[in-house]
């Protein structure tokens, strides 16, 4: 059985992530989505409320696992007991510090691959760190993410 780790903050899960995880599916026999505590990144949503949205957005993909954690990506590949890391590339910009995380990531772990998928273009531009700013300012992100993130981002934004 090829298990993947697709890791990340996930603050919140998009459209282009959902993306990369059904496309993954196919690939692979699992992927465990590990959300990321991230504390020093101060994320919007807690890691709880990061688990169920990325729950509720990938209900539809059977063989998905969604686990929080909060050590080093390649302790947590392990304890997964997964073959490989799976990451995103939007564009060109995103290339330079993925490869660098892939160089350190096999450096501390030889026996874990680094796997890169690129989103359908229609996705390529849509990051978690421009949703949240452009719902903090009133702005409609329904096309960049699901139903249940988007509601979850007015709640934030406009409590009551």
């Amino acid at each position: 059985m090829k298990t993947i780790v697709y890791p990340g903050t996930f603050d919140p899960i998009t459209n282009g992530h959902i993306d990369l995880v059904e496309r993954g599916s196919k690939l692979f026999d699992k992927i465990v989505i590990g959300i990321a505590s991230s504390q020093r990144k101060s994320p919007l949503f807690s890691i709880d409320e990061r688990i169920q949205l990325a729950s509720e957005a990938l209900s539809h993909v059977p063989n998905v696992e969604i686990i929080g954690f909060d050590h080093l990506l390649v302790h947590f590949v392990k304890d997964c007991k997964a073959d490989a890391i799976m990451r995103g590339l939007r564009a060109v910009s995103d290339f330079e510090y993925e490869f660098q995380l892939a160089n350190m990531n096999r450096a501390l772990a030889p026996d874990v691959e680094s796997i890169f998928l690129t989103p359908a273009e229609r996705f390529s531009y849509i990051s978690s760190s421009l949703v949240r700013e452009i719902s903090s300012l009133d702005g409609d992100v329904s096309k960049f993410v699901p139903a249940n993130v988007a509601e979850a981002l007015l709640k934030k934004f406009k409590p009551g």
